[in-house]
């Protein structure tokens, strides 16, 4: 223990949420410090390169900017909006005296930063995972979901006990002609074992971004409503 910082984790059991699915099985690992009376949760925004990851925390930083208390951090690359990943931490409220403190993260979606993704997953507590609605990117979506997988096992995780959002992004491209994927085949692709909370969304206009953090934090509250003491 140092300076009263020590890791809690939370039993693997959970209440369903107010998505379209409501799976009850949470495993939190979250940052208390004792003096401070604080708890921090870290979430990642998972998913294939360009398909929304960063455009999703940008959104949300610019909408809740008066409530974030640091700047964003953001590198950029050629060939990938985000090379390591961004940082945007706030306040949320408290739960039985403890502030909580979310930290969101975005990884870098080409597989040859698989490295960095792993790297960035160290000590997350829950995840949204970002689709490209798009059907030529339908393959990397299920390649990116089953990597997450495998890298979440690297730190003893399982995909099935961590919170989970699906966002299904740039649905908006429908309207401009560009052909997309059916709800339903996305379900069935990504969300047929899972049977994780889901929403249709557009990062560029924001549509169902906000819903999707708050889903997130909202499961995740729930485990440390429950079991934080």
């Amino acid at each position: 223990m140092h300076d009263g910082l020590f890791i809690i984790r939370f039993p693997d059991k959970g209440h369903g949420s107010s998505g379209k699915h409501c799976p009850a099985r949470y495993l939190i690992l979250a940052f208390v410090n004792l003096k401070k009376k604080e708890v921090q949760v870290k979430v990642v925004y998972y998913g294939p390169g360009r398909g929304g990851k960063t455009t999703n925390l940008e959104y949300i930083y610019k909408r809740f900017n008066k409530r974030i208390k640091t700047e964003m951090v953001t590198i950029k690359t050629h060939g990938d909006r985000t090379l390591f990943f961004d940082f945007l931490p706030f306040d949320i409220g408290k739960i039985k005296g403890y502030d909580v403190k979310i930290q969101l993260y975005t990884v870098p979606g080409q597989v040859k930063y698989d490295s960095t993704r792993r790297l960035v997953l160290r000590g997350v507590d829950a995840i949204v995972f970002v689709a490209d609605s798009m059907k030529v990117r339908r393959e990397k979506n299920i390649l990116a979901l089953k990597n997450l997988q495998k890298n979440l096992l690297s730190y003893k995780k399982s995909i099935f006990k961590i919170p989970l959002v699906l966002q299904y992004n740039k649905r908006d491209l429908a309207d401009q002609g560009i052909p997309v994927l059916p709800f339903e085949i996305l379900e069935k692709d990504l969300n047929s074992q899972l049977k994780a909370p889901s929403f249709e969304a557009s990062a560029m206009s924001g549509e169902n971004v906000v819903q999707t953090m708050k889903q997130i934090i909202s499961m995740t509250m729930r485990s440390l409503q429950r079991d934080l003491k």
